[in-house]
């Protein structure tokens, strides 16, 4: 009898950890906190702001896996494709893509037809030889660290609201750290 209700106990405590793991990970509300460098910040599924001492501010998928901008991309165009794909994967679209925050957009691979994230019309990669936290491949290949459209120096930017969701574009940058802050 002690058996049964012991695994009754755990199994309950592991559907209700599963339960909140599960709803935590999937809130998209917007926060109106800011950084340390003014950058808005943004509590969604799709980008975090993380702060490195070598780069300052960077983007980061909710995992905490550094994203990266291309120089040879354009606005809504991705020039990686190939074996650049290979040390370079695409940062693409797992979820529903209706309500996407401010700076923050889709296009549609030509090379898979996949849909791939964008910031600030950049399209987003991740370097295969990051861990969460880290920003081995900035200046690699001509890739740089995302950052914050306000943090950004070598594209355009755009003020961005933190209260409503809409779709944008990346501006990339040198920047990393792991404050932790969303954007």
């Amino acid at each position: 009898m002690k058996k049964v209700i012991m695994t009754v106990v755990i199994a309950v405590l592991v559907i209700a950890g599963g339960y909140l793991i599960f709803h935590k990970s999937s809130k998209t509300t917007p926060s109106t906190t800011s950084s340390s460098s003014n950058a808005p910040a943004v509590s969604n599924a799709v980008l975090v702001t993380k702060t490195n001492a070598s780069v300052g501010q960077y983007l980061a998928d909710p995992s905490g896996k550094t994203l990266y901008t291309y120089a040879a991309d354009s606005s809504g165009v991705s020039n990686c494709t190939g074996s650049c794909l290979a040390s370079w994967p695409a940062y693409q679209v797992n979820v529903s893509t209706t309500k996407l925050p401010a700076g923050v957009s889709t296009i549609k691979r030509t090379d898979n037809g996949k849909t791939q994230y964008t910031y600030m019309g950049m399209p987003l990669y991740y370097f295969i030889g990051d861990s969460p936290g880290q920003v081995t491949g900035n200046g690699v290949q001509n890739f740089q660290v995302a950052k914050p459209s306000s943090a950004a120096s070598s594209k355009p930017t755009s003020t961005q609201s933190t209260t409503s969701p809409s779709t944008n574009t990346s501006t990339p940058s040198n920047s990393n750290s792991s404050s932790g802050s969303p954007y």
